[in-house]
């Protein structure tokens, strides 16, 4: 295996192993919600303009689905919909009490494991995190590229 075969398995088992080790918490704190309901969650609960074109956009997903997942949380009763007086078109959403629980919930468990994994990026000198940012960087630009190929 050559060193750029070496340096995707790397990544590919840190990416593992991280989702593997923090899906604990996110299950047993956050039993009977569902991932992209819990994205939705916090997108909503960061961004004051939430609406179904902003989410479907971040999210990657289409309107409908979108619209699907909204409903959902609607009827769960962990957001709401409203209007602006300025613009009686769009729909955009807010978090109700209950939502804001889980969003903070959610926001909690992410400060648990940064402070987990604080000791191990104590170590690691500003140099060698800048080598990690700007290979992270140019992968992402050569993928968007890529990516560019088959929209």
């Amino acid at each position: 295996m050559n060193k750029e075969e070496q340096a995707m398995m790397g990544l590919w088992d840190i990416f593992k192993k991280k989702m593997w080790l923090d899906s604990f918490k996110m299950k047993s704190s956050l039993k009977g919600y569902n991932p992209s309901e819990i994205h939705c969650i916090a997108y909503i609960g960061e961004d004051k303009n939430s609406n179904v074109t902003k989410l479907a956009e971040s999210f990657d997903m289409t309107r409908g689905a979108i619209s699907k997942l909204t409903k959902k949380l609607v009827k769960k009763g962990l957001i709401e919909n409203y209007q602006k007086s300025d613009n009686k078109k769009e729909v955009y959403f807010k978090l109700t009490k209950r939502g804001k629980t889980i969003y903070n919930i959610h926001e909690e468990i992410h400060r648990e494991f940064k402070d987990r994994d604080q000791p191990f990026f104590e170590q690691i000198t500003e140099e060698q995190l800048d080598v990690i940012l700007d290979f992270a960087k140019k992968y992402n630009m050569h993928l968007d590229a890529e990516i560019k190929k088959w929209i």
